[in-house]
This record gives structure tokens, sequence and C-alpha cells, in this order.
């Protein structure tokens, strides 16, 4: 949700929530600027509440707006980064494997894959278990050597991927490597976010090696 950047706009939106029987579980600061936060807020829905009404309670707070409402499933933890470096030193050959698996639950994306190649010669060195199929896609964007965000109006995006309004960013690894994360139906990823991907991924390539590519 997007919230206007004030001391107790954040307080306001948890008791308007709490007071509609929803609970906060963790809260991350994506973005802030121009007096606006920009905030990703996992909730417990109560059985009986739809997800409308979340929208309503966090909106009945002036000036914030919810940007986008997606089921969130998988463990809550408060040490999703911390825990990837953890996995990574000892991952060695392993490297590509633990971020397709790893860093959709860092953001709380749909998926990643671990990608080698150029725009006509791709080749997938891991993907997360709901990784779309890239067989036919093409890359432009390959090879990658900054991040990049991947807007899903691209035009190298799949129409299905569009129609589907799967939003994507990138950053490069090893020479010649890239991770791609995937949100379907939103939303886009921020630049804060990229900036995170592209330290991650620049700890993991000093921390290990990727094997060569084909």
């Amino acid at each position: 949700m997007v919230v206007p950047d004030r001391p107790g706009t954040l307080g306001a939106v948890a008791t308007a929530l709490g007071q509609a029987g929803i609970d906060i579980v963790s809260v991350d600061v994506l973005e802030r600027g121009n007096g606006v936060a920009v905030d990703d807020i996992v909730v417990e829905l109560p059985a009986d509440r739809v997800a409308d009404s979340l929208i309503t309670a966090a909106t009945a707070v002036p000036g914030v707006q919810v940007e986008s409402l997606r089921p969130f499933a998988g463990p809550m933890d408060t040490h999703r980064e911390l825990e990837l470096l953890e996995a990574l030193a000892p991952a060695g050959d392993g490297t590509a494997k633990v971020l397709a698996t790893e860093l959709p639950r860092v953001f709380r994306s749909g998926w990643a894959v671990v990608l080698a190649g150029g725009a006509d010669q791709l080749t997938v060195l891991a993907a997360s278990d709901a990784a779309p199929s890239l067989e036919g896609v093409r890359t432009p964007w390959l090879p990658l050597t900054t991040p990049l965000l991947l807007p899903s109006e691209g035009e190298w995006v799949p129409r299905r991927w569009q129609e589907m309004a799967v939003e994507m960013m990138a950053a490069p690894l090893d020479p010649g490597t890239a991770v791609l994360l995937g949100r379907s139906g939103g939303p886009v990823f921020r630049r804060s976010e990229l900036l995170r991907l592209a330290h991650l991924t620049g700890l993991a390539a000093t921390v290990t090696r990727l094997p060569p590519a084909d």
C-alpha cells in the first residue's frame, strides 16, 4: 500500500486493520520519497472476512491507497536475506538452485529462474517450482550487465504473460548469467527491490562461483 510518509500513519493503518479483526504479520518498507512510503504488508485475514474488508479498513485512513492485494503462502520470517546468504556459503555448484529457490521468498515474488546465454540461445540453469517455461521466449535484454526492471508490457514479453500482468526484474550474476524474478498479476517491482536484488546477486557472485554455461 501507498501511505503518507508522516509519523503515525502506519500506526493508524494498524489500528484500522485491528478494529476489523485483521492482524499484521510483517511490514517491509519498499520505497520512500516525495512525501509517501510504499509498504508491503502481510496480514492474517480471519475466515469470516472477505478480502475487500482489508481494502475498506486500510483506505479508511486518510491518504492511504491499496496498490495491490494478493495471497501469500509460505513460512513467515524476518531474516529472509540473512538466511539466503547463509545458504549460499556452502552451496558451491548449487548456487543457481539456491538462488532460484530462495529469492521468491525474499522478495515475495511468484518465481525465479537463473539464466545463461543471450537473446536467441538461452539456457535455464535453475528454476523455482512455479517458474514458467521459457522455451521459445526471446530475451533481447540478455546478456545483462546492469540490473533491469522488466514491465509486463514490454515488446519481448509473450502475450500470455502480458495478459497475466507478469511483472519482472533481473540482475546479473557472473558474466553471461542472470537471475530473473516474476510476479503474476503484479504489483510492479520497485527500484528499491531491484537494488536489493542487485546487492544480493553481487554478494552471491563473490561468495560462490556458478558452473560455466555450455
